[in-house]
């Protein structure tokens, strides 16, 4: 019989990266069947409940929680004793000599004691404004990870930052690359004269890692945070970061990557683009605009490049004209491809129900559930609050493989994929095996499930296109570099593609 522990400890806090390796580890320790190590966040409180840990009333997210459940009591005690190195290898900071000049304090302290170009901030969303203010004083640059910033204190900390003649990147902003500096989630492409300007995370990695593919490498991409080319917020970012690049020797042309924007903005930033003196193209998504696979080809053929064809490994056992019944499910970490596939499909399907929709009236309950054909945003500011990004910790997606597995009205699983630094380590292998669990649970149900993987990444990356593709092939998926080639091939077991 199973022995479980749980224990609260109060005022401990930990970074969510640093609780899910730690996780990772427990739950590798011989025994242990079960292992969770987190903040008692709401949501996280929620799924220790879902493993069968009963957290202790009066916990709060201030109070960091290690669960672990083994076969025995010697598993259990292994268990805690992982997690308490692995807590105190990742808390020891080393000590200086007598002497030594204290460790910085602040920001603005610590820019200044590195004689800091940027500052990457990531904490808490509550506690990032006035640490990005902090770093703009002092002249820096700021790339802003965090998510959960009022959007308010966005518009506050843009008009500080073009005060002060620096740039502000995000809030949520998840990926840049400065002078071949990845920072945050980044691909490994190659130097070349294409600027991009991102108020996108995996959208502007899509669309580097197609670059890539087409043998084009970029200067630097910079991102501007997914609500820069709203009304709310009116392009602040995006302009200083055009400006920026229309400066630079190295860059002879500029295409700008965006979720879906709010007209207005985008009239009146394609006005102002007009003006710099270098070309500016547009991969930015909407009803009536190009898919970001399209900007992309149209993007090479206006600098006279060759469009190849993108690499695909598609299934043995998947031939694209069998048909089958139900509904798209689309599961996805990214969010410009969620959009990006949901645009696809709503030409082909109708209305798709999401807890990103396309119009407010299709928006998802707290359940997010639907018989329908749906499009979950894994990455939401909504499912990300008190843990990981998904790319990190998959742990909810796959929850809901395998509850669409198992779900009689899911006819096609559609999910996306993203390789780069800062994503996880081996992500084919986890991913592979839920596929195969999927396959085979629909088969056990008396239907077959086909799963279509969009991929983004380089051969170049640490976790290699190629090696990872071929893992999930083998598992049963077909795959795609092109997020737009993905989803037609989805839609065609629906008998729905264009």
């Amino acid at each position: 019989m199973s022995v479980t522990h749980v224990d609260v400890r109060r005022g401990a806090y930990h970074d969510s990266v640093t609780l899910l390796q730690v996780s990772r580890t427990v739950a590798d320790v011989d025994g242990v069947e079960a292992a969770q190590v987190a903040m008692a966040t709401e949501l996280n409180v929620e799924v220790l409940g879902g493993m069968g840990f009963d957290v202790p009333e009066g916990a709060s997210a201030n109070d960091l929680v290690v669960a672990v459940r083994a076969t025995d009591d010697a598993g259990v005690a292994a268990g805690i004793a992982a997690a308490e190195a692995a807590l105190s290898a990742r808390s020891t900071t080393p000590s200086g000599g007598f002497g030594d000049a204290p460790a910085p304090r602040t920001t603005a302290a610590a820019v200044r004691a590195g004689n800091a170009d940027i500052a990457l901030i990531s904490v808490p969303g509550r506690f990032a404004t006035a640490e990005a203010l902090d770093a703009i004083a002092t002249g820096a640059s700021v790339m802003l990870f965090s998510d959960n910033v009022p959007v308010e204190d966005e518009v506050r900390l843009k008009d500080a930052a073009a005060a002060a003649d620096v740039l502000v990147m995000g809030p949520d902003c998840g990926t840049a690359v400065v002078s071949g500096v990845a920072l945050g989630f980044a691909n490994v492409v190659g130097a070349g004269p294409i600027g991009m300007v991102a108020a996108s995370g995996t959208g502007a990695q899509q669309v580097m890692c197609l670059l890539d593919a087409a043998g084009v490498g970029i200067s630097h991409c910079l991102g501007v945070g997914g609500r820069d080319l709203k009304d709310a917020v009116g392009a602040r970012s995006t302009r200083q970061a055009l400006a920026a690049l229309a400066a630079d020797p190295s860059t002879t042309s500029v295409v700008v990557v965006s979720k879906p924007p709010d007209e207005a903005v985008l009239t009146d930033l394609e006005a102002y683009a007009g003006g710099l003196g270098l070309p500016v193209r547009w991969a930015t998504l909407g009803a009536g605009r190009p898919d970001l696979t399209s900007a992309v080809e149209a993007l090479l053929e206006a600098e006279g490049r060759e469009v190849p064809q993108w690499p695909a490994w598609v299934a043995n056992d998947d031939p694209a004209a069998r048909s089958v019944q139900g509904s798209l499910r689309g599961l996805f970490c990214g969010g410009t491809l969620a959009d990006d596939a949901m645009l696809l499909a709503a030409d082909a399907l109708g209305d798709i129900r999401s807890n990103i929709p396309l119009r407010d009236d299709l928006a998802l309950g707290a359940d997010l559930r639907d018989d329908g054909h749906l499009v979950i945003d894994f990455g939401d500011d909504g499912l990300t609050q008190g843990r990981a990004h998904p790319m990190i910790d998959p742990t909810l997606r796959m929850e809901r493989i395998d509850a669409e597995a198992a779900d009689p009205t899911c006819g096609v699983l559609l999910l996306d994929l993203v390789l780069g630094h800062g994503a996880h380590q081996d992500p084919a292998g986890e991913l592979a095996d839920a596929i195969r669990g999927a396959k085979a649970a629909a088969k056990a149900g008396g239907r077959d499930l086909p799963v279509v993987v969009s991929v983004t990444g380089t051969e170049s990356d640490p976790q290699g296109l190629t090696r990872t593709a071929e893992t999930l092939a083998a598992a049963g998926a077909s795959v795609f570099l092109s997020n737009r080639d993905a989803t037609r091939h989805a839609l065609s077991f629906l008998g729905s593609a264009r």
